[in-house]
C-alpha cells in the first residue's frame, strides 16, 4: 500500500518532533525535513488535533511533540490522513465484474493487514534507538551557496560548496630506510 504525501509528512514530522527536545518552527521543520512550508503547516495542525502535536503561539511558540505522543500507533496517523478508503473504487467508472469479484475483499483484507502491523508500532518506538539521533542530525546546517558579495574573506562562488576530491598520493619511495635502494631480484 502506497502512503499519500501527506500520511509521509505527517509520520516524518512527528517523528522529527518526538526526537527533539525543544519547540521548533513551522519554518525549521519545513527546512530540516525539506518539505514545502506551506504543506507542513496544514500536516501540524492536523497532528496537533490528533493529539500529537502541541503547538503554541507567539514569539516563544513553535512546535513540540505531546506528552502523550509517543504512545499513538503509527496505524492511528496512517488512517487519520488516508481514510478509510477501499484499496480500488468499483463504482466509478461501475466495474461490471463487481457482483462475482473477490479482488476487493482480498484488497481490504491486505489493507487491514497492512494497519494491523502498523497498530502495532508507536510513534514513541520509532524514534528509538539510532533514529532519535539521526533525526536531530537532519538539523545541522547545510551547506548553502552564499550570494555573490558575501562578507570578506569569505569564498562565496558555487565551487566553494562543492567537495574536492582527495589529493593524489606521491608513489612510494624506491629508496629504503637506511638510504639504500633495496635489491631487485634477477632472473633466477
Amino acid at each position: 500500500m502506497k502512503l499519500n504525501r501527506s500520511t509521509d509528512m505527517a509520520l516524518r514530522i512527528a517523528m522529527l518532533a518526538a526526537a527533539n527536545p525543544r519547540r521548533m518552527t513551522v519554518d525549521e521543520l519545513s527546512d530540516q525535513l525539506d518539505l514545502p512550508r506551506n504543506h507542513v503547516a496544514k500536516v501540524v495542525q492536523r497532528l496537533q488535533r490528533l493529539g500529537v502535536l502541541v503547538t503554541i503561539r507567539g514569539r516563544s511558540g513553535g512546535v513540540a511533540f505531546a506528552e502523550d505522543g509517543g504512545r499513538t500507533t503509527v496505524g492511528h496517523v496512517v488512517r487519520a490522513f488516508e481514510g478509510d478508503d477501499e484499496v480500488v473504487s468499483c463504482d466509478e467508472p461501475a466495474c461490471s465484474l463487481r457482483a462475482a469479484c473477490r479482488l476487493r475483499g482480498e484488497l481490504r483484507r491486505a489493507r487491514d493487514a497492512f494497519l494491523a502491523v502498523l497498530d502495532d508500532v508507536t510513534l514513541g518506538e520509532l524514534v528509538a534507538g539510532p533514529t532519535g539521533p539521526a533525526l536531530l542530525a537532519l538539523g545541522l546546517p547545510r551547506p548553502r551557496p552564499a550570494p555573490s558579495g558575501g562578507p570578506p574573506g569569505r569564498d562565496v562562488s558555487p565551487s566553494a560548496t562543492v567537495p574536492r576530491p582527495p589529493e593524489p598520493h606521491a608513489p612510494p619511495s624506491p629508496v629504503g630506510p637506511s638510504g639504500a635502494r633495496p635489491a631487485v631480484p634477477g632472473p633466477v
